[in-house]
């Protein structure tokens, strides 16, 4: 069975999960903490090279300030549960998304993981943090733009490859799998340049009930599908 070298999730449900136990909404999101857990040694067993998970869009700023701080606190009880657990599966984490608007103690929890993990040689794990797959696209133009205006580039050398390089994403290969919880059939926003040909799988379950088993699903049925990348089949 070929394995995706790279999966991208959009973890959603977390909140309708809550409400179907009747429970409040952070709930979910802590239960889907813990599911991130399970899925991110699966994938490293299974020798998936990258994972990026949508964790906390810039839209998410909208929702209630006590749902957003409650988020932001379990991020930074996440990220220190889980550093030994990720010496433990080898996995090396990395942060997509805008720093700004982030707190001082989120930030320097992260900077601690990235430190703490930039040696480990395993899967890589994407955080997708206050992320906006146009304001990524953006803020890499105006990148683009900067460096020409300084005579780093020059137009005529701006193409796919370079332009990659000005993204979150630089230096890792785009998705193969991206896989949607909760039922919806949207992409929200994530990852908009980079899943350009990524074979999509959706499921109903909502995010704190997604099991190793669903991933290795989604796995199997990537493998039935036929990837033509714009020209024809055999």
């Amino acid at each position: 069975m070929i394995i995706p070298k790279h999966i991208a999730i959009i973890m959603d449900g977390n909140g309708r999960w809550a409400k179907a136990k009747g429970k409040a909404r952070t709930a979910g999101h802590q239960a889907g903490a813990e599911t991130l857990r399970e899925i991110v040694k699966t994938a490293a067993e299974l020798g998936v090279k990258v994972l990026t998970v949508y964790a906390f869009s810039t839209e998410n700023w909208k929702r209630p300030k006590m749902e957003v701080d409650f988020i932001m606190n379990l991020f930074g009880v996440y990220l220190t549960r889980e550093l030994p657990e990720f010496h433990t599966n080898n996995v090396k984490v990395r942060f997509i998304g805008k720093r700004d608007g982030l707190s001082a103690g989120v930030l320097q929890k992260m900077d601690k993981v990235l430190q703490e993990t930039s040696k480990n040689t395993g899967i890589i794990l994407n955080l997708a943090i206050n992320y906006g797959g146009k304001e990524e696209i953006v803020q890499a133009a105006q990148k683009i733009a900067s460096d020409v205006v300084a005579g780093k580039i020059v137009v005529k050398d701006i193409d796919e490859k370079l332009y990659e390089n000005y993204l979150y994403t630089e230096g890792l290969p785009m998705p193969d799998l991206l896989i949607r919880t909760g039922g919806d059939f949207r992409i929200s926003n994530f990852l908009l340049w980079q899943i350009a040909y990524a074979e999509i799988w959706t499921t109903e379950t909502y995010w704190p009930d997604f099991t190793s088993d669903l991933l290795k699903q989604a796995i199997a049925d990537f493998n039935n599908r036929e990837r033509r990348f714009g020209g024809l089949g055999d």
